[in-house]
Order: C-alpha cells, then structure tokens, then sequence
C-alpha cells in the first residue's frame, strides 16, 4: 500500500524569515492524521532568508538529521561543535539528554533550502552526539547510496535506531529498485524534479509512506533528488 502525502496538502508556516512546509504535525500545524509514520516525526522543507536563522533551542530524545539542498547553513551546538552545512553533506545531532543549538544563514544574498528530519531515537537518554559527512554527489548518481543508518555502514552517520536513509539523483533512464524485508516500511521524500514511486508519479514536496510492499521501485527521474527511509 502506498498513501500519497502531496506537497500542497502538507502544512505551511511563512515566517518571513523562514518559509517551512511540514509533512508531519510540526508547532503550530497539527493534524492528527499526520503526525509521522513509523518511526520517522518530523521532515520539514525549509527556506530561510539572508542573514537569519534559528536562534539558540533546545531539544531532547530526538535522532536530527539535516540535508541542505542549496546555500549553506551554520551549526553551532553546546557541544562545541560548529560548522558549515552545505549541499553533498549530511548532518547528524542526537539530541539525547539534552543540547542546545544555532542555525543560521550568514550569506548576505542567498536564502538556504534545506529538509530537518526527525526520528525517533531507540530509547531515551543516550548521551548527545554530532556527526557531520560529505557524499560526493557522483555517488547518488542512478543508486541509492546509503547516509544514515544504525551503525555507519558504508561511511554514514551513525543514528541510534534501526532506521537507514538512501539519497539518489536520477534522470532520463535510470532507475533504483529497493527491497523491503517482510514488516519493513519506507518513506519516499522527493526533494526536487519528478519520478515515478512503482510507476505512481511524484513532483518536488510529494512524499509518500509504504507498507506491505516488497520493492521500492523509483524511475522515470526528471532532474530528481530523492530520499529514501528503510523503518521498522
């Protein structure tokens, strides 16, 4: 079964400062139809203008992952961790315990697109961690090339939760197929361009929760970007 989460049905939240759409139930938008698939709560598709950004917050008991699409964000944590996010690389915070953050836009003229992803984490109270990697775009490439996942395999970040996140790019005729173990979900996540999710057609925002099938199958890509989440 695939249930259709289109774009214009997400919530939206302008801010001026940050233009957000939320796929899941998120601050001020709640919809109890909506309030995340298995253990994945949160992806939010976030715009934030020149010279702004998220002041210092806190959080807690949460795996964060963030993946810039265009421009650059800066992350400055309590951890003493601070850095530059930019497109190709993928950012891990775990909340755990508790930490306190910063992300901001210091470009002058360019705004900053990019999705936060919220997971579940597999118990609460894991000490807080930070984890920062750089993926060639050449290896998203017409594959699925594995990001995140439980235990680093293949050069991801490390998420406390039997969880695993796939980015691909595809265009023209390639195709990526993924298969699901029996009691597995996944979520497709277009980032950008088109692409068909085992021949249903998506655009940029369409996202997409599966259950009780055993292949993934994306094709027919149009300059897209996809993220693709393996859950229990």
């Amino acid at each position: 079964m695939i249930a259709l989460r289109k774009s214009s049905e997400r919530g939206h939240a302008n801010h001026g400062w940050l233009d957000s759409y939320h796929s899941f139930s998120f601050a001020d938008y709640h919809d109890p139809r909506h309030m995340g698939f298995s253990v994945l709560r949160v992806i939010n598709e976030d715009r934030v203008a020149p010279g702004t950004g998220f002041p210092t917050h806190g959080h807690r008991d949460m795996e964060i992952v963030t993946y810039v699409l265009e421009g650059a964000l800066d992350h400055k944590d309590s951890l003493g961790n601070g850095s530059t996010i930019r497109p190709g690389e993928v950012q891990r915070m775990s909340a755990g315990r508790g930490v306190r953050h910063s992300e901001f836009n210091a470009s002058g003229s360019e705004p900053v697109h990019l999705l936060q992803i919220w997971i579940l984490p597999d118990r609460a109270g894991h000490a807080p961690g930070y984890e920062q990697k750089h993926f060639n775009p050449a290896e998203l490439e017409g594959r699925l090339r594995l990001v995140a996942s439980p235990d680093g395999h293949d050069g991801s970040v490390t998420i406390h939760q039997d969880a695993r996140l796939y980015a691909t790019r595809l265009d023209g005729a390639a195709s990526v197929s993924h298969a699901l173990a029996p009691g597995r979900h996944a979520y497709v996540q277009v980032a950008r361009g088109a692409v068909t999710l085992n021949g249903v057609p998506l655009t940029a925002g369409d996202g997409a929760g599966i259950e009780n099938e055993s292949l993934v199958a994306l094709a027919s890509g149009k300059d897209a970007e996809v993220l693709l989440f393996d859950l229990p």
